[in-house]
């Protein structure tokens, strides 16, 4: 027990140096690769985004990566699907592979789907411009996780990943000062990077009515260079707390059948202030379950809610989620999962 506790502290004062450091160093608007940030999972967004203290399937890897280590199954699936506003659009899966009484393994990724763009340059014509064609900007990353439950209480993990985004090619001047120049020369430069990072954090179950405690440090990166401006990956620091208030006032037996998990989190990014998620969770006879959550601290996006249905197939568990987040002017997001687990 000694060990469990003094790994726990360790690690959580890690992340709470890194939190002071990324305070003392907040810039705003002055990290890239911002499809990192993009969150994953219908059940975590039904709830407000709160996944670094509930999250303990596979879509852990996306919030905290020590969330895996409580997959008690040997095989986690799961497939996520999110329509974004703009009609920008991502596809994340996931699959973590418990190695024995070892560990729990994770192979992941998020791949977006920017749509068609029309490319424009300067020109000295009545337009002022001439198209160029079309281009698809491309993002992705890939990760493995690694994660360890070292007892009934505490849980640690690891998130390592590769990101490579190509935004296209830009037309720049190498001689002359204007369209207008007759000594202007055009070239085309390709900006495409790829880049690794990695994500750490932890997981403390009180074993006492549903309370649990969370905390990850995301998107840990060296600077990336775009022409003369450096800048990080979205570098973020969370924590989260869960209660089930039910349990106070039910059984034990009630209780392993239904739940009322209400959750906080805050979320504390390099380049913006800081943001709180308050999320509830109902689930009847682990069968469905009702979320509602609402986010502060942030520009357009607020309320959320969702569903979930699981259901057991001979040893196996199949389920299917879906989330609806406002966003302000722009509209909606919708987000879909599909999981099973053998």
């Amino acid at each position: 027990m000694k060990k469990v506790i003094s790994r726990f502290a360790l690690t959580l004062s890690v992340i709470l140096s890194a939190a002071e450091i990324s305070r003392a160093q907040s810039e705003q608007a002055q990290v890239g690769f911002r499809f990192l940030e993009n969150p994953v999972s219908a059940e975590a967004m039904g709830k407000a985004g709160s996944g670094v203290a509930t999250m303990t399937s596979s879509n852990a890897i996306y919030w905290n990566p020590a969330g895996i280590g409580w997959i008690d199954k040997s095989l986690d699936l799961n497939v996520n699907y999110t329509v974004g506003i703009a009609d920008i659009n991502y596809l994340a899966p996931v699959v973590a592979v418990r190695l024995g009484n070892f560990g729990v393994l994770a192979f992941d990724g998020i791949i977006m789907d920017y749509g068609t763009f029309y490319g424009t340059r300067r020109a000295d014509n009545s337009q002022g411009y001439v198209e160029t064609g079309t281009f698809s900007p491309q993002s992705f990353a890939f990760g493995v996780g690694f994660s360890q439950k070292v007892s009934d209480h505490f849980s640690y993990g690891v998130h390592l990943k590769y990101a490579y985004q190509n935004l296209g090619s830009a037309y720049v001047s190498t001689a002359g000062t204007d369209v207008t120049d007759p000594n202007l020369q055009i070239t085309s430069l390709k900006y495409s990077h790829g880049e690794p990072a990695f994500d750490v954090g932890a997981q403390y179950d009180f074993l006492f009515h549903g309370m649990r405690f969370g905390a990850s440090l995301q998107n840990v990166s060296r600077q990336i260079t775009y022409e003369q401006q450096a800048f990080l990956m979205p570098f973020a620091v969370n924590f989260g707390l869960t209660v089930d208030p039910l349990s106070f006032f039910m059984t034990d037996r009630q209780s392993a059948q239904n739940s009322f998990i209400l959750s906080v989190e805050s979320t504390h990014p390099r380049d913006f202030n800081e943001s709180v998620h308050f999320g509830a969770e109902y689930t009847f006879a682990k069968i469905l379950a009702l979320r509602a959550g609402y986010m502060t601290g942030l520009d357009e996006r607020g309320m959320t809610a969702g569903i979930g249905v699981s259901q057991n197939f001979a040893g196996s568990t199949l389920h299917v989620d879906y989330a609806f987040e406002s966003f302000g002017v722009f509209g909606a997001v919708h987000y879909i999962s599909f999981g099973a687990t053998y």
